[in-house]
């Protein structure tokens, strides 16, 4: 007789909340980039034969990307602005992954982020699609908190 038990399905990756120094910020149709990588530091003593050793280097994290809609909110083009005026405004995020019943199920935090990059819609007038805003969030750290 098969054992029922409880199941463990993953989530779906349509159902996330973006927040920006704790604000939730208009609705992401797109998020991108949470990812870690690790140099690799190749390295062999002078009296080892020739195999390589290969010791762990500097973290580093991808920039962040995000998709929205285009709205009359220009909150993410202002923060963008301070950036290319000189006053980098750096601030700590969280992306949640939500489950069926819309509670957080996993959660990314950023620190010391800051727009790297904004970019604009594909405007044609052949089509009715909806008008994108891109912006990447340059970061320091990335860690998933559940």
């Amino acid at each position: 007789m098969a054992e029922t038990g409880k199941r463990d399905d993953p989530y779906t990756a349509h159902n996330f909340v973006v927040q920006i120094d704790g604000l939730s910020v208009a609705g992401f149709s797109e998020v991108s980039g949470l990812s870690t990588e690790t140099d690799i530091i190749e390295y062999r003593n002078g009296n080892e034969d020739i195999t390589v050793r290969k010791l762990p280097g500097l973290k580093k994290f991808t920039n962040i990307s995000l998709k929205r809609g285009m709205t009359k909110s220009n909150d993410l083009w202002k923060w963008r602005q301070s950036v290319m005026q000189g006053k980098t405004e750096r601030k700590s995020g969280t992306i949640i992954l939500q489950d069926e019943a819309r509670k957080p199920a996993l959660k990314w935090q950023f620190k010391e982020g800051w727009p790297s990059k904004w970019e604009g819609p594909s405007l044609n007038a052949k089509n009715n699609e909806v008008s994108i805003e891109t912006l990447e969030i340059a970061c320091e750290d990335i860690e998933l908190v559940s």
